[in-house]
């Protein structure tokens, strides 16, 4: 039985190894997507029947569109950004995705400096396991939180545009009128969301895998410690004994 010993105990850490890194690496790449849905300009595309602005780009902050005009005999477009300000009518599930993405990208890095000083801990010492499951219990409820930011912003966002009436409108400046919109086009802001939400999800169960892998070599370590001082309240009681015969 002995001969197992050591190879299960080397299973076991690097069992791990693959639930602390491969959560580490989900909230990594989790979070540099909710970097670029918070920055993408594709939160809604709109198509309008005008000589002038024919597509416009709507970002949470700011909009796009590509401007023709004749210069010189020549057709010139040029792209041209708007900020989406106090100026445009805020529709809720615009206002909502605003700041439950920059909820998002304030508190998901702290996902990342609680794994990767798990990880440390764990590389230092790696006997400490109260402090590794306090960071992965943390890093657990900050992914869950986000992840239900970002689905309920992309998900709403686009089942008002698609399937709802929107009060979301541009300013009396803006070179084009919400009354000629003649079409909205799907983009990549609702599968990238999803995408985003089961990387963070994804690292809830490895981070929750490390909990309980963590948890269980405590309480083998408790039972060693709790063993081996039984063993030397036996040995010293015995050495007693014999010092008495």
């Amino acid at each position: 039985m002995g001969h197992f010993t050591p190879n299960t105990k080397r299973f076991a850490e690097v069992k791990e190894w693959i639930f602390r890194v491969t959560g580490f690496i989900c909230s990594l790449l989790s979070l540099g997507f909710e970097i670029i849905l918070a920055s993408s300009r594709y939160w809604r595309l709109w198509e309008f029947d005008n000589n002038v602005v024919q597509l416009v780009y709507i970002g949470l902050w700011e909009a796009y569109y590509h401007w023709e005009f004749n210069f010189s005999d020549t057709e010139t477009i040029i792209l041209v950004h708007s900020s989406v300000n106090s100026t445009w009518t805020i529709s809720p599930e615009f206002q909502c995705a605003r700041n439950l993405m920059l909820l998002t990208i304030l508190i998901k890095p702290v996902v990342v400096i609680f794994s990767s000083a798990a990880i440390r801990v764990s590389i230092i010492k790696s006997s400490v396991h109260e402090i590794q499951i306090v960071c992965y219990k943390c890093s657990v409820l900050i992914l869950i939180i986000t992840s239900l930011c970002t689905i309920i912003s992309v998900t709403w966002n686009h089942v008002v545009d698609f399937y709802g009436i929107t009060t979301l409108d541009f300013p009396p400046t803006f070179p084009v009128k919400k009354e000629a919109l003649i079409k909205k086009h799907s983009t990549h802001v609702f599968p990238l969301g999803l995408l985003t939400t089961t990387l963070s999800l994804f690292g809830v169960i490895m981070f929750l895998f490390e909990i309980r892998s963590l948890k269980a070599q405590s309480k083998m370590n408790a039972q060693h410690d709790l063993k081996q001082a039984d063993d030397s309240s036996i040995n010293e009681g015995s050495g007693i004994c014999e010092m008495c015969q």
